[in-house]
């Protein structure tokens, strides 16, 4: 029960932060995806479920908020990118650092090829590169920057909620 109402103050925090603050603080338009890295991160810590729970309730807030046409594009791609990336939860280390940051990388770059799919090359957009440059790769650096502190704040969060749930087993 208390990691739910952890989870649900992660994305509440998250997404505010995103939406709300980040936004004086953006790069050439870019901003880090921070609801990425909290679905990523949560689903390479605690496995699968997590990842595809917190990714769906992530994409739909986002949807919600600020979807377009599609209602549920956001749901199924954090959700989709959740699951994917809780199967690596079984190479998951205390110590390791640079694996969730690769898949952090690797997660924004298929959000993003998928976001231009949908949002983009179904309008008939078709200049791909120009994407690719413009958005989707310095949004890879900037929300992995940001993930370095982000995935350490969680990492201690998931460490302090599995020490507690052990003490009371």
């Amino acid at each position: 029960m208390k990691r739910l109402i952890v989870y649900i103050i992660e994305i509440i925090l998250c997404f505010l932060l995103q939406s709300a603050m980040f936004h004086y603080i953006q790069l050439a338009d870019i901003m880090p995806n921070l609801l990425l890295i909290l679905v990523v991160s949560t689903a390479y810590m605690r496995g699968r479920m997590a990842g595809l729970g917190l990714g769906f309730f992530s994409g739909l807030l986002v949807d919600l908020m600020f979807g377009s046409y599609i209602i549920g594009l956001y749901a199924l791609l954090y959700m989709l990118i959740g699951y994917v990336v809780g199967y690596t939860n079984k190479v998951y280390s205390n110590d390791d650092y640079t694996l969730p940051l690769i898949i952090i990388a690797v997660s924004d770059l298929i959000y993003g090829f998928f976001y231009y799919v949908f949002e983009f090359l179904l309008r008939g957009r078709l200049n791909f590169l120009y994407y690719l440059r413009r958005f989707i790769l310095p949004e890879i650096v900037y929300t992995v920057a940001v993930s370095i502190f982000l995935y350490k704040l969680l990492h201690m969060i998931n460490s302090r909620l599995d020490r507690k749930s052990d003490e009371e087993a």
